[in-house]
């Protein structure tokens, strides 16, 4: 399975821009969530488990991150620091500065992927992303949206909207960085037409990147007690396979899918439990595109299905 003969991964993007392999490593810099902290809520996102992200990494310094991650992927020499845990942008700028500082002054790193919410991103974060990549480093701003749709964000208690995800992109792209934009599909109340607009609306506010996820129940979150009452069912394997390739279909070519699925193990995911292994949706997915068409081959036609 190559998904690179379908769509534009973003593994192809950087050995493009690089000539080489560049491997991405997830770091933690302490940070929280105003929608934990008490500033919007303390609950959190219906989908989320607070566990789950790297507060065990956030122990150690970002550089020891940086050290023990070379060592649980296949070696590169080459790396981009992703600021994957909570929000990242969420913190005076003199404490990003220093984390983002620490990380990019690594001998090996060649870039920063920070990820945040569409409403944690003032003037002075973006600034300072933008420093950096006047400087020549690969920067990918990374926003959270999951959905367009308002009425759905309130329902998983995302505490922002459409327009602050907007307001966000617009600023970023003032100052010429690049946003990759993390949607869900099979969230709460949505079904293949609520996902489909969203990408249209991503896509006409402009993205540079995106990261298409099923919904995943974890356990820790809120979603998990309204799974076991059975008030959500998770897509399943074929439903996903077909709905993502069919977004694939709908997005320009030049757009980079940094990635288009997700898993989490045990004990930490409840279900679907296709999202356990990670190859079986990535070669679903691949025989869609190759049987239909590969990435922007459906731009200008009607959606398919239901």
């Amino acid at each position: 399975m190559d998904l690179t003969r379908h769509l534009h991964t973003f593994g192809h993007y950087l050995k493009t821009r690089f000539g080489e392999k560049v491997h991405k490593l997830s770091l933690a810099g302490d940070f929280t969530c105003p929608n934990r902290d008490g500033t919007l809520d303390r609950g959190g996102c219906t989908f989320c488990d607070v566990k789950s992200f790297g507060r065990d990494a956030a122990a150690l310094s970002i550089a020891e991150q940086i050290a023990r991650e070379k060592h649980k992927t296949d070696r590169a020499r080459r790396y981009l620091a992703y600021f994957q845990a909570y929000t990242s942008t969420y913190a005076e700028v003199s404490t990003l500065k220093a984390l983002y500082d620490e990380a990019a002054t690594q001998s090996d790193v060649v870039g920063l992927c920070v990820g945040t919410r569409p409403d944690c991103v003032p003037d002075s974060a973006l600034d300072l992303l933008a420093g950096y990549q006047q400087q020549g480093y690969e920067i990918w701003l990374e926003l959270g949206l999951q959905t367009a749709h308002d009425a759905t964000q309130e329902r998983i208690r995302r505490g922002h909207g459409l327009a602050d995800y907007r307001d966000a992109v617009q600023r970023a792209h003032r100052r010429g960085l690049k946003v990759c934009t993390h949607l869900i599909a099979g969230l709460p109340g949505e079904d293949n037409a609520h996902v489909r607009q969203t990408l249209a609306t991503v896509l006409d506010i402009g993205v540079e990147g995106l990261k298409l996820h099923p919904l995943m129940i974890v356990r820790g979150s809120r979603m998990a007690a309204q799974y076991r009452r059975g008030e959500i069912a998770p897509l399943t394997q074929e439903h996903y396979a077909a709905l993502a390739a069919e977004l694939i279909r709908h997005t320009p070519p030049e757009v980079v899918y940094h990635r288009v699925s997700a898993t989490a193990q045990a004990p930490t995911l409840i279900a679907p439990a296709w999202c356990g292994p990670r190859w079986p949706a990535l070669q679903a997915i691949a025989g869609q595109l190759a049987a239909a068409g590969p990435q922007g081959s459906a731009l200008g036609r009607p959606w398919s299905g239901a």
